[in-house]
């Protein structure tokens, strides 16, 4: 869909190329497990500073417009590299940096005493924010959580417009409701992945300069970076995170020697 509303002879090509990573058809080397991109598929740059000049060139005098923000995102398949890359970028912009901390408790009060606050306050788990949410006026930020639907969903891409004790005033950035101002409140939140199970009370967001390949489905871009240093580990992520742009021209992909891995389970295509 994204190639056909170009109309661009490169994006039929590249249409092709993407069918041919999503299929597993791009050949492995064996010793290595990697692939090599299909030539003249992407724009390759060297290191983290390149992809995001790539990505978001000028972005001092560019933070400010709402649309711009809202067509460009880098991915990567961890969230460690979408962390650095978050850091890296929102320092670019001009403001104050404001400091949100969590309140963490264990939900059985029997089993406080073996998970103290600090150990509590340690962890970054995936789909949970941060204990300590770090954030500036003009920063892009996704939901975590469904809040006010289908207005706050999770995967909503949003901008920060005004920064509260206990509300973050944010402008929508696409889909139906582009442009509408909303009201973020904490949360409280419980993961359903830990052998243990506490409550985290914050604002259910991060960051979104950068996002994992997982969040961005069903999310259109302009421009695309792709972080691969960490390379790809579960079936289609390398397709799913090529095919947010339509064009090669807009694809820049950081990737140790040009290659990576692309998981492909032939079964699950049958």
């Amino acid at each position: 869909m994204r190639v056909a509303l170009l109309n661009d002879t490169s994006a039929e090509d590249f249409s092709e190329q993407l069918l041919t990573i999503g299929n597993g058809r791009v050949p492995v080397d064996e010793s290595s497990g990697l692939i090599s991109f299909p030539q003249n598929f992407c724009n390759f740059v060297s290191s983290k500073d390149e992809l995001i000049n790539k990505v978001f060139p000028n972005i001092i005098t560019n933070y400010k417009n709402n649309e711009w923000l809202s067509e460009q995102a880098i991915l990567a398949a961890k969230n460690k590299d979408v962390d650095d890359l978050n850091y890296i970028i929102q320092n670019e912009i001009i403001g104050t940096m404001h400091s949100f901390k969590s309140i963490d408790s264990v939900t059985n009060e029997d089993a406080a005493t073996n998970y103290p606050i600090e150990f509590l306050n340690s962890l970054d788990v995936p789909g949970l924010p941060p204990h300590n949410l770090r954030l500036k006026v003009a920063s892009v930020v996704i939901m975590l959580r469904n809040i006010n639907q289908p207005k706050l969903c999770n995967g909503t891409r949003l901008v920060v417009s005004k920064l509260m004790n206990n509300v973050i005033y944010a402008t929508i950035l696409k889909g139906k409701f582009e442009g509408e101002e909303v009201l973020i409140p904490r949360i409280p939140m419980i993961p359903t992945d830990m052998p243990f199970e506490f409550k985290r009370l914050q604002f259910p967001i991060r960051l979104a300069f950068a996002m994992t390949i997982n969040k961005s489905q069903d999310q259109s871009l302009k421009v695309c970076g792709l972080n691969l240093e960490n390379p790809c580990f579960s079936h289609g992520q390398l397709y799913v995170a090529c095919s947010r742009v339509g064009r090669p021209s807009a694809l820049f992909v950081l990737a140790p020697d040009n290659k990576t891995k692309n998981v492909v389970y032939h079964k699950v295509l049958n």
